[in-house]
């Protein structure tokens, strides 16, 4: 007699097809991928543990749980340091993603999300470019609020620094913030600045070539990147000895030679107003070999990609500086 293919209950039953019913992968517990992505974020149990509020040894079980289940490990633990493996470093790339897009859709529709983006700034990037067009973005960007600082140190981003993003002049290194936390940073270059000669415009016609500096009273920026060395290189000459004023700012070495102390040598990106408004002239526009390099960064946790603030920040900045700014590149580069 055949079978029957119905059992005592009634119950219809058909066979079961392993390939076609493929056995479906547990859900991974939340708690356990917030665990992971703040460890490696910060590169420290015990600095997620306190990011979440949490004890360290309650993060290394959630990470050591989250391992088991799926079988492979993320960190390699080097006593009290540790770093992603490569599955650990391809798990956060797609970690990052999902919290950040939701983190970024209930910013996108909460009316009640904050929109407090807390800029860091070297001193004369924020004085004399981000400060002037302040009315403009927040008038441009409905609904952002903005805290600016400014320093010369580096953000550490940590809980205490209050900072989402920092401005930063010469391009940021490891040695800047150490191995684990540069690893998961975004550094993004502001496109290029023109450095040249520049002076108020009762000294202008005294210089007429490169030579004529020689004559004239130099302003030293001390810590600017791009000095009067090699400048006066770049023009085939060999730099006099100062013994002019010295500034550690450039804001500060600006206004000198607005006031007429002398010659700056300085970026027309952060001279900007002085030259719109006369202030200051290009002496020597068109008539020397000026140098041109990349003085500012964008620098950012990759955790804060998706930051509603952020994107709305970085777009503006892109436009103001003619520049493509672009965050959604940024998604399938590695971790």
């Amino acid at each position: 007699m055949a079978a029957s293919r119905h059992d005592r209950r009634g119950d219809l039953r058909e066979p079961v097809n392993a390939a076609h019913h493929p056995v479906m992968p547990r859900p991974l517990p939340l708690s356990a991928l917030r665990a992971f992505e703040a460890a490696a974020r910060t590169g420290s149990f015990r600095t997620a543990a306190d990011d979440l509020n949490l004890t360290p040894s309650a993060v290394s079980h959630a990470i050591r749980g989250l391992e088991q289940a799926l079988g492979a490990a993320l960190f390699l633990r080097e006593g009290r340091s540790i770093r992603l493996t490569n599955e650990g470093r391809t798990l956060m790339r797609h970690v990052e993603r999902g919290f950040g897009e939701l983190q970024l859709g209930i910013g996108s529709v909460s009316t009640q999300a904050p929109q407090l983006l807390r800029v860091h700034s070297a001193p004369s990037f924020a004085a004399q470019w981000l400060l002037p067009r302040l009315r403009r973005l927040l008038q441009e960007v409905e609904g952002l609020s903005v805290r600016i600082a400014a320093g010369t140190d580096y953000a550490r981003f940590l809980p205490t620094d209050e900072c989402d993003v920092d401005i930063v002049y010469g391009m940021p290194s490891p040695d800047h913030y150490g191995p684990a936390m540069h690893q998961n940073l975004i550094v993004l270059p502001l496109g290029t600045e023109l450095v040249t000669p520049l002076c108020a415009p009762a000294l202008a016609p005294a210089i007429r070539a490169p030579r004529d500096l020689l004559r004239q009273v130099l302003i030293e920026s001390e810590t600017k990147r791009v000095r009067w060395p090699a400048w006066f290189a770049a023009n085939g000459q060999i730099a006099p000895e100062f013994r002019g004023p010295r500034f550690d700012r450039s804001f500060l070495s600006l206004s000198a030679a607005a006031d007429e102390l002398g010659v700056a040598l300085e970026s027309t990106r952060l001279a900007e107003r002085e030259l719109a408004s006369g202030r200051l002239v290009q002496p020597l526009r068109d008539v020397c070999e000026d140098v041109v390099y990349t003085g500012h960064w964008l620098v950012f946790p990759r955790s804060m990609r998706f930051s509603r603030p952020l994107t709305l920040f970085v777009e503006w900045l892109g436009t103001e500086l003619g520049l493509e700014l672009d965050l959604d590149a940024l998604d399938d580069s590695p971790a």
